[in-house]
């Protein structure tokens, strides 16, 4: 190891020292620069952009639980993504339920459908495991798009009501939508960082970084991954729940391959076992095809030339770099290293 890659790790253990000790100071900064956003900013297209990001770092969470810290690779995200939203907006519209009833029954039913998939695709990993949850992907979409007496088929569901809370409907007009989404992305990544830091969660990461020697440790691998996949279905699902919302109308195109595509992307360019780059991944990849809608179609080429970037130069993401770092190293343990490479030059010379 040279002195400059010590450097560089020193620089990111004190960056990374510096955010853990002052972890709540600025997650309550956080949560008040976006309740005073909206009183500083009212612009509802800007606000709307704001909650779409929002809306789509959850589903990064989702998904992280399982790719990121449980190696679990998945192409069809998008599909319980569809269970939530379609769930939660047909009790709604038919059923005449309020939202939050809903958005629970919609999280119910992705996590039962997260335990049937976990199920067959336990002793499945890498690629095989990819082309399984993609199948998945498209048979919710076949689904939602045939089993038109309930999800009225390629008409999809309209007319979605807003969440309401004593009465008041909840919109991005009168801020109440934006104040809900920031609410649930708020418990989301505090549930996210407790399951880090629990028992459940450091499973999960031995899982990721050796099966087999998970096994030996006594870890119950089977256990441990559907667990994966049911916890990041529901949050997907809720996610699902807020997106029907906030758009009004779903149907089966909305939901197909390129957003499980999109969702993965958040997770690698913000960082895979991270939580900040749920964060940070959603509002690049989000924010990105807005600000450069003048670029008219070629703004998609730009989208697959950052990640293509970020695959070839940074695959760890923007902010996973962590994850290649997962002791720091004493200053005893750097003064040896820096006197064993003195000592190598020497003999070299």
């Amino acid at each position: 190891m040279t002195n400059t890659r010590m450097e560089k790790h020193s620089f990111l253990y004190q960056f990374e020292s510096f955010i853990s000790k002052n972890q709540k100071l600025l997650l309550i900064l956080l949560a008040a620069f976006l309740c005073l956003l909206p009183k500083s900013v009212n612009n509802q297209y800007f606000l709307t952009v704001i909650v779409k990001m929002a809306v789509y770092a959850m589903f990064g969470l989702g998904l992280n639980i399982l790719t990121g810290y449980t190696g679990l690779v998945s192409l069809g995200h998008a599909g319980f993504v569809a269970i939530g939203a379609y769930t939660a907006s047909l009790c709604a519209v038919k059923l005449g339920l309020s939202f939050f009833p809903s958005m629970l029954l919609g999280m119910v039913a992705a996590g039962l459908v997260g335990i049937l998939l976990g199920l067959p695709t336990l002793r499945l990993t890498g690629t095989y495991l990819s082309i399984v949850t993609l199948g998945f992907g498209e048979i919710i979409k076949m689904i939602a798009m045939n089993w038109s007496p309930v999800t009225n088929g390629t008409l999809g569901v309209k007319n979605i009501p807003k969440p309401a809370v004593f009465g008041m409907k909840l919109t991005i007009a009168n801020h109440g939508l934006y104040y809900l989404v920031m609410i649930i992305l708020i418990v989301c990544t505090v549930f996210c960082l407790v399951l880090v830091k629990s028992k459940t969660g450091r499973a999960l990461q031995a899982i990721k970084g050796d099966e087999l020697a998970s096994v030996m440790m006594g870890i119950n691998v089977t256990y441990y991954k559907i667990l994966a996949f049911v916890l990041s279905a529901c949050i997907c699902a809720a996610a699902g729940a807020l997106y029907a919302t906030l758009i009004g109308y779903v149907d089966p195109n909305t939901f197909n391959f390129d957003v499980s595509t999109l969702i993965l992307s958040i997770v690698i360019l913000g960082g895979m076992g991270t939580i900040r780059g749920m964060f940070l991944g959603a509002a690049i990849l989000i924010a990105l095809p807005e600000v450069s809608r003048f670029l008219m179609v070629y703004r998609f080429v730009l989208y697959g030339v950052i990640l293509v970037v970020m695959m070839r130069f940074r695959p760890q993401g923007i902010l996973g770099w962590k994850s290649q770092l997962p002791y720091k190293l004493s200053r005893q343990v750097v003064e040896r290293l820096k006197t064993a490479e003195t000592e190598e030059a020497g003999d070299n010379g």
